[in-house]
């Protein structure tokens, strides 16, 4: 692809027809949507993206694995939230740009009636999204903040898709480990977890510092490049994500580890120690 394909300024809105706002897309910046694109095998990401992909290549390089696996996990967990707890409301929060095999096309081909609300504080994954979802009344996508959980569970498209007082899933796929410290991730799924009803669920996946070197050097290569400086955090930091949830079987392990089946990419590879992931219903 071209470094600029058209006009960075770009018409993008929400899927459900609101008002289009002119967004500014910095390719001088790294992006993480962008670089999971790039792991992905995506089109849609820039030269910034792709040297900090390298330089992840570069001190691990099963990285992309990594990406490949949490997107694999992410979707075995809609089809068992769907197809075998009944689920019909997702909400997935750091949606990433679209790919084949996204989570509402996934949700929609177990069960028709399934609405999916995107949300993502990228305007490259907003223009891309819009673009795909237009003529699907049953999923939207939010321009939002995971730091900022009121203004999506009380934005007038979540409403209109999500009835809060039955059962939904929110999905967190990769989203918590890019927080600081200070933005407090626990409290940021706490309160989360306090939004679900009975019988919602939560799923979160992250990297995960397992002892390796390589998880040190991983990590310390996430936060050069503006990712984020506490990507790594131990199981016993992340299974608090969870804390009042019964963790569905096997609960919190690496991603070949979660019910995978015979297409998860590389199963045998021990860089799957390095992101872990879980999903937990709230009693």
């Amino acid at each position: 692809m071209t470094e600029t394909p058209g006009p960075l300024e770009r018409l993008v809105g929400s899927a459900a027809g609101t008002d289009h706002v002119p967004v500014q897309i910095n390719t001088d910046e790294v992006s993480i949507a962008r670089i999971y694109d790039f792991a992905l095998g995506g089109k849609d990401n820039f030269a910034v993206d792709r040297a900090a992909a390298d330089a992840m290549i570069a001190v691990v390089p099963e990285t992309m694995l990594l990406a490949k696996a949490n997107r694999y996990f992410v979707r075995q967990a809609v089809r068992y939230l769907v197809g075998e707890a009944g689920i019909r409301q997702i909400i997935d929060i750091g949606s990433g740009l679209p790919t084949a095999g996204n989570v509402h096309e996934i949700a929609q081909e177990i069960a028709a009636d399934t609405r999916v609300v995107y949300v993502d504080n990228d305007p490259i994954v907003l223009a891309h999204s819009r673009a795909l979802l237009a003529a699907n009344d049953r999923t939207t996508f939010l321009n939002a903040d995971l730091r900022e959980p009121e203004a999506i569970f009380t934005h007038p498209e979540t409403k209109r898709l999500i009835d809060q007082s039955e059962p939904f899933a929110v999905l967190l796929g990769g989203v918590l480990m890019h927080l600081e410290d200070e933005e407090d991730p626990e409290g940021v799924a706490a309160g989360i977890r306090d939004r679900l009803p009975s019988g919602g669920f939560l799923l979160a996946s992250n990297t995960c510092d397992n002892g390796e070197p390589r998880a040190r050097e991983l990590s310390r290569v996430f936060a050069e490049k503006g990712m984020g400086g506490r990507c790594f955090r131990t199981w016993d930091e992340q299974i608090r994500y969870f804390d009042g949830l019964e963790l569905v079987e096997p609960g919190l392990v690496p991603h070949n580890q979660w019910r995978a089946g015979p297409d998860i990419p590389e199963p045998d590879s021990p860089a799957h120690s390095l992101h872990i992931g879980a999903v937990g219903r709230k009693p």
